[in-house]
């Protein structure tokens, strides 16, 4: 007898939110894309009360005074925030760049190419999709998505030409840059600085890439890109293009997050709070970019 397939995680009959935005005769959006009470709540126009900025030579600096503010600043950071910008990181611009563009050129790829990454399975190496949980949602979410599993084992899609060599150099400089804060993350609880990379086993962690494309929508007012949700895992370091809609929970408001050009915004993810909750706030984040869940 023969076993039962798996039901596709993405419905054959969905078509990408690209494919959509990019039809002719797109004058209003779909009711099945339509969110009709805001999901978001009070959005904060406090331009003094702005998410914190981390400078990453200072965690790296050999000057013991430098490195001591700035781990305390990182401590009040996850602590009262759960989200930082991460400035003067190390990685070149160009590399930045060059992975939101690569990531670009996967979403244009036609809709039979990207079909082969579609995937069955949630642990699935590679997947792409669109929305967040099409096979239960009611209402989809205006976003396309490429995921994939870079570490222990690198995974990536073979096309488009080039794709997999810059994302290769870009997951491995932003482990590195991850495991930096994770060390004064750690010292700030007062540990030695290698102490949750030891404790987690990182070198063998599950490290997960996450491409999102929102493409133009002609209503915006009524869609929305992403739920307001928590990230899952230790860190999630995430870079955007100049496009915004971002934005981030802090006491009860919604934030816009205006990027810092060449940065990272850091989310200090489920698990870290569930391990040391002492020293966390819960975060949530909803969009209307490119992450990477470490």
């Amino acid at each position: 007898m023969a076993a039962a397939s798996t039901p596709p995680l993405h419905p054959p009959n969905l078509s990408t939110v690209k494919s959509l935005a990019e039809s002719p005769a797109l004058t209003s959006i779909p009711s099945t894309y339509t969110f009709t009470t805001d999901t978001n709540g009070t959005l904060a126009l406090d331009p003094q009360n702005s998410i914190p900025s981390i400078d990453f030579s200072l965690l790296t600096s050999s000057n013991p005074h430098q490195r001591s503010k700035i781990i305390q600043e990182l401590a009040q950071a996850c602590q009262e925030w759960g989200f930082f910008m991460v400035v003067n990181h190390g990685m070149s611009e160009s590399l930045m760049k060059g992975m939101i563009d690569a990531s670009r050129r996967f979403f244009d790829l036609t809709e039979e190419e990207k079909r082969e990454f579609h995937g069955n399975h949630l642990l699935d190496p590679i997947r792409c999709g669109t929305s967040f949980n099409p096979k239960v949602e009611n209402v989809f979410f205006w976003r396309d998505f490429l995921k994939v599993f870079v570490h222990p084992q690198f995974h990536f899609p073979g096309k488009p030409a080039g794709f997999s060599e810059v994302a290769q150099e870009y997951t491995q400089q932003v482990k590195e840059v991850g495991g930096e804060l994770l060390k004064g993350i750690s010292k700030s609880l007062g540990m030695e600085e290698g102490y949750i990379e030891k404790a987690m086993n990182m070198d063998s962690s599950t490290q997960v890439l996450v491409a999102n494309l929102y493409p133009p929508c002609p209503q915006p007012e009524l869609a929305l890109g992403m739920p307001a949700h928590s990230d899952h895992g230790f860190l999630t370091l995430l870079i955007q293009n100049e496009v915004g809609g971002l934005q981030v929970e802090h006491k009860g408001k919604w934030f816009n997050v205006n990027a810092i050009p060449n940065s990272f915004l850091v989310n200090t993810g489920d698990q870290l709070e569930v391990h040391y909750p002492f020293a966390l706030s819960t975060t949530l984040s909803s969009s209307r970019k490119m992450q990477h869940i470490l």
